[in-house]
């Protein structure tokens, strides 16, 4: 079996700093939160040294790694030819980015590509993660990739697919009773020695990979972003990443005169942030007893939850709550519309699009991108729960 080459860091790279405190971090070493506060640490690039337009980017590969200068690893990635998924017109100026053409098939590839790479280029000899779903496929696939074991934790009530998807890849697997939280505190009690977490915003490259998103809207939409971007909304890693990449963008002299107003969409039984913001709280509270069809979207408590609400009110946002009836219903009628394979998170933030459309809040004219972040065919496997080897009977 080939090596895997070691990934080179990138020469624009200038450090990590906690978003929260600002405290700096080596960037090229294994880095979770900030060892002062225990908050997210950001990416931070040189952006002054570079060159970087739009034009600079015809006829590069067909992946987020089409963006090099603005993410932390300059070659040897390990990539499966993640990023760069559709944008679909739906209706009149309303479009549908379809992650669910990503490897894994979800937008999860973005962010574990980008989180890998790191890992390995900093020395890491194992990987592991909690996850409701998506992101554990993701990282089992990478891993496998990265030649490095992978340990991902999620509900035992997850659909079996996501399981079985991550045996596949080769990965350990194991079910937990109760949520992502309770994942969590399981590798926390429970990973090997040694092992690095590559946690939602408990590890600063995911949102690099995902942040990719808005720098293809960029692209797709002729040099400029829409008015709203309707996003489903669990431990929040897409919101912020498409956020700093506004910023971004901005510092590199691109086209971006005023920032799409975010939509944070989450499940009336689980919505941390929703609550908060209309609270008009600056830090979210875990949400007690979550349930949601939406997998995706049950996470109570995000590590992140203070950056969503920040991204939400300087783009001038806001964050919507639907009920599972309406996501139910959301995810069927986008699909037989459009012939999208929408998972109950594309749903969820289709029913929310149309509730805003309703409401005025999204005015005709407007261009609107609604996210579907992963295909539904995982979540129309049953049974939902499984027993067996990992997996508490």
């Amino acid at each position: 079996m080939a090596s895997v080459p070691t990934p080179r860091w990138s020469e624009f790279l200038a450090g990590l700093s906690c978003f929260a405190c600002g405290k700096a971090h080596d960037p090229r070493t294994l880095q979770n939160v900030c060892r002062i506060c225990g908050m997210p640490l950001r990416v931070d690039y040189h952006l002054d040294r570079i060159r970087l337009s739009p034009s600079d980017l015809v006829g590069r590969t067909s992946s987020l790694w089409r963006y090099r200068e603005v993410l932390p690893i300059a070659a040897g990635e390990v990539t499966l030819g993640e990023g760069w998924t559709p944008l679909l017109e739906v209706a009149a100026r309303v479009y549908v980015k379809d992650e669910a053409r990503n490897p894994t098939g979800s937008f999860k590839a973005r962010g574990m590509t980008a989180a890998v790479s790191a890992a390995l280029a900093a020395g890491a000899t194992a990987l592991v993660a909690p996850s409701a779903g998506n992101a554990a496929g993701a990282l089992a696939a990478y891993g496998a990739a990265a030649r490095l074991p992978v340990m991902v934790a999620m509900p035992e009530d997850t659909p079996w697919i996501f399981f079985e998807e991550c045996r596949h890849f080769g990965a350990e697997v194991h079910g937990v009773p109760g949520t992502i939280a309770d994942a969590g505190r399981w590798l926390r009690e429970n990973a090997p020695a040694g092992a690095f977490d590559v946690s939602t915003l408990k590890e600063p490259h995911r949102v690099e990979g995902k942040k990719t998103m808005a720098y293809e809207l960029h692209e797709q939409l002729g040099g400029r972003l829409p008015d709203v971007i309707v996003y489903p909304t669990g431990g929040g890693t897409g919101l912020v990443g498409m956020w700093k990449a506004f910023q971004e963008m901005r510092a590199l002299g691109w086209n971006v005169p005023r920032l799409p107003r975010m939509v944070c969409v989450q499940p009336a039984g689980c919505a941390p942030v929703a609550s908060a913001f209309s609270s008009g709280a600056d830090a979210t509270t875990p949400w007690p007893d979550p349930t949601t069809a939406a997998y995706g979207l049950r996470v109570p408590s995000p590590i992140g939850g203070f950056l969503c609400l920040r991204a939400l009110r300087e783009t001038a946002g806001t964050a919507v709550v639907v009920s599972e009836a309406a996501i139910a219903e959301g995810t069927r009628a986008l699909a037989a519309r459009t012939g999208i394979d929408v998972c109950p998170e594309g749903g969820a933030a289709w029913a929310a699009t149309v509730q805003l459309q309703q409401q005025g809040w999204i005015r005709a004219g407007e261009d609107v991108v609604v996210f579907n972040t992963g295909t539904g065919l995982k979540y129309r496997s049953t049974p939902t729960r499984q027993t067996g080897p990992g997996i508490p009977g």
